[in-house]
């Protein structure tokens, strides 16, 4: 298997493509913009996809599923739901193809078949879940409702990468309804701390909590919530949301309900989500120029046990009983049998795939009743006792989980700037990138011509920013606070 990975400081953008590929996560489809995740690249998503489903389980919420076809007048409920992603749309306008009396053995959309709505391919589905909603609120008693579905969405995108940015993804999206405001505020603010858990404690990828500026909000939201992740290139990855929709939902689909006093009052809203974006987050945090590099929790394969130079009985019985137990302990494990490749390049093949400890055993080592433990963070390669080999590769687990969120605290920290004046704000951004704090006036206006001559911008209010004054960089007005900007996916 040949390596030949872009350096990341020669074209950073190759290099993340290359190992997509190389690492058989995902690949291009013959429908533009869409990509089709390969079986290794989805054992990714999957194990994404379980620990969040069981983190919203474990707060009360239930899984369901809505249409993927929303009516277009559903969705021109709520305008700036529907202005905001008017522009990724894609629309269905028949629903049958026939015989193309002109072309034969070509088909052509029958034209007596157009839909009398047309209907819009889901880009998000608050319409259609509020819509449905509707019936099923009537008292207090029928809430909250705290419900989420996994599916797909079509974004009609026209600059593409697989997992950062396609035109249709997998995600997650949960919607909520509440009787009062607090509840749903809550409920926005407790699924953040959930995406911030998982992104730090399982992607070992340290985030920055947050709201967007009045301009980055969500279209239709009150309130968003974010975490914001900062790659090896620089830029900042918006790594999940969490929306305050405040009553706009429900007024827009005339969603009421009974309080305890026998009153009618608009219901209060939620949605929040992540996207297999997760992935390429995942891969851009920890990755280095021999491949992959996964954190342990969310590795597919976690150990791989790779006789030498190939198998035979009295090396398979030791690899296939280090193996049982480890798989008692609760970790993946993968024996190597394949009597066709040099020992080499397995290696290179489980480097780039990012599995976290490699075991490799071999005659003259068992003589000596050792093995040889590699690993994929640091390189390190030691010989440990046959005896104490479970053991210490269960350890191991927890300590590349921890080296690799610290090793990205210390890249996100080597690489945050705070400044003073725009002068030095542009610098940064030439010289270094990464997080930037800067006094900002607050005003749409400010904010737009700061992305407008750099290229950067406000990635989030900081939850934990503190009052300071201050005069903001580009207009020198006074500020109260800085915020985090950056150039971002």
């Amino acid at each position: 298997m040949a390596k030949e990975i872009t350096n990341r400081e020669e074209n950073y953008s190759q290099w993340y493509n290359d190992i997509v590929r190389k690492a058989d996560l995902a690949e291009n489809s013959a429908v533009r913009g869409c990509m089709v995740i390969k079986p290794y690249g989805f054992a990714i998503w999957e194990n994404m996809k379980a620990e969040l489903d069981r983190m919203f389980k474990e707060t009360g919420h239930q899984n369901a599923y809505f249409p993927l076809l929303v009516p277009k007048s559903l969705f021109e409920a709520e305008e700036k739901n529907a202005e905001g992603f008017a522009k990724e749309c894609a629309v269905v306008t028949h629903y049958r193809l026939e015989n193309d009396p002109d072309n034969e053995g070509k088909l052509r959309v029958d034209p007596n078949a157009k839909l009398e709505e047309e209907l819009i391919i889901r880009p998000t589905s608050e319409a259609i879940i509020w819509n449905t909603y509707k019936n099923w609120i009537q008292s207090y008693r029928d809430l909250p409702i705290l419900i989420n579905q996994w599916a797909n969405v079509m974004r009609w995108e026209m600059r593409t990468r697989p997992f950062l940015r396609t035109s249709e993804f997998l995600w997650q999206e949960g919607h909520t309804a509440h009787a009062t405001k607090e509840e749903a505020v809550e409920e926005a603010a407790m699924i953040h701390e959930v995406y911030t858990r998982f992104a730090e404690d399982y992607m070992a990828m340290p985030v920055i909590k947050g709201h967007k500026s009045e301009s980055e909000r969500f279209a239709g939201a009150d309130d968003t919530l974010t975490i914001e992740a900062l790659m090896q290139d620089g830029k900042a990855l918006q790594a999940g949301t969490s929306h305050f929709l405040g009553q706009n939902f429900a007024k827009a689909f005339d969603v009421k309900y009974l309080n305890s006093q026998n009153k009618e009052e608009y219901v209060w809203a939620t949605s929040w989500g992540v996207s297999t974006r997760l992935v390429g987050g995942l891969i851009m945090t920890h990755s280095d120029d021999d491949g992959l590099v996964l954190p342990p929790r969310l590795a597919p394969i976690q150990v791989v046990i790779v006789p030498i130079p190939k198998p035979n009985p009295e090396i398979m019985e030791v690899a296939d009983k280090i193996a049982i137990e480890l798989k008692g302990k609760g970790i993946r494990v993968k024996v190597d049998r394949d009597d066709k490749k040099r020992p080499g390049f397995k290696f290179a093949e489980y480097e780039m795939k990012g599995i976290p400890v490699r075991i490799g055993i071999g005659k003259r080592d068992l003589e000596k009743g050792l093995v040889e433990i590699a690993r994929r963070d640091t390189k390190e390669k030691e010989s440990i006792a046959l005896e104490l080999c479970v053991d210490h590769v269960s350890g191991l687990m927890d300590i590349i989980q921890n080296n690799l969120l610290e090793r990205a605290i210390q890249f996100r920290t080597d690489r945050t700037t705070t400044v003073d004046s725009f002068d030095e704000f542009k610098k940064v951004l030439e010289e270094n990138q990464g997080f930037i704090y800067a006094h900002w006036d607050g005003t749409a206006e400010t904010e737009e011509k700061i992305k407008t001559e750099t290229k950067a911008s406000i990635r989030c209010i900081p939850v934990d920013a503190k009052d300071e004054d201050g005069v903001c960089v580009y207009s020198g007005k006074p500020s109260r606070r800085r915020v985090l900007f950056a150039k971002a996916y």
